[in-house]
């Protein structure tokens, strides 16, 4: 299922969209503030975002600027009333993928939203996130509240396994099989310990990895 971030102060319109595409099997969340959508994107990337221009909290553009600067794949369509040529050559410099103008039919919104992510692919395929944790897959970078980190070969792997089990517990028989003896590379158990401590270090000691006694690690989302 697609997951859409919609950034409207507007409940009636919200309302009327979010209604729409969930009949559609898509699975929205609307964000009334600036804020709470750099937030949620923070915590897990969705495949596409609908963006407002005026906000309670600022304008549009700058989440636009700002989404772009970190996640340059993901698509962003302008729903709004501010449909002056300056306005819309704006969004469009500032990194949108389609720019929709209020009155709009539904059908017509669905349509385009469909075609940019036949464009753009799958996100949910692409980056992996858990509070703030995100990988992208296609360039092999990790980043925590937008921030690269920069982690080793085994350190990544880790990572990654983790992530792609999000939400389940995996035992360290499980990792080292995974992480290491795929490659060849016997380590003993110490291996993933040390591992595992210079992971959580370089995150910030993140509450989102937790350690399940005597079995393995589980990451879930605490938001």
């Amino acid at each position: 299922m697609n997951e859409l971030y919609y950034v409207e102060d507007d409940r009636n319109i919200a309302s009327s969209v979010k209604e729409y595409l969930e009949q559609k099997d898509f699975r929205v969340t609307v964000c009334e503030t600036l804020a709470r959508a750099k937030l949620l994107i923070e915590g897990h990337v969705p495949s596409c975002v609908l963006l407002d221009w005026n906000m309670p909290d600022g304008h549009g553009a700058d989440l636009c600027r700002w989404i772009r600067s970190r996640w340059k794949d993901l698509p962003v369509i302008f729903l709004t009333i501010r449909g002056d040529s300056p306005d819309i050559v704006t969004g469009f410099q500032s990194g949108a993928d389609d720019y929709v103008v209020k009155p709009f039919e539904l059908e017509v919104l669905y349509s385009r939203i469909l075609a940019i992510l036949r464009r753009s692919g799958n996100m949910d395929e692409r980056y992996l996130s858990c509070d703030g944790i995100v990988i992208d897959q296609n360039r092999h970078v990790v980043s925590y509240r937008s921030q690269e980190i920069p982690l080793s070969m085994a350190e990544y792997q880790l990572l990654l396994y983790l992530m792609q089990n999000k939400g389940r517990t995996v035992t360290r028989e499980q990792i080292l099989e995974r992480v290491w003896d795929v490659r060849g590379n016997y380590v003993n158990d110490n291996t993933l310990t040390v591992t595992m401590k210079r992971l959580r270090d370089k995150l910030s000691q993140p509450t989102c990895l937790k350690t399940v006694r005597s079995v393995g690690y589980r990451m879930e989302d605490s938001l």
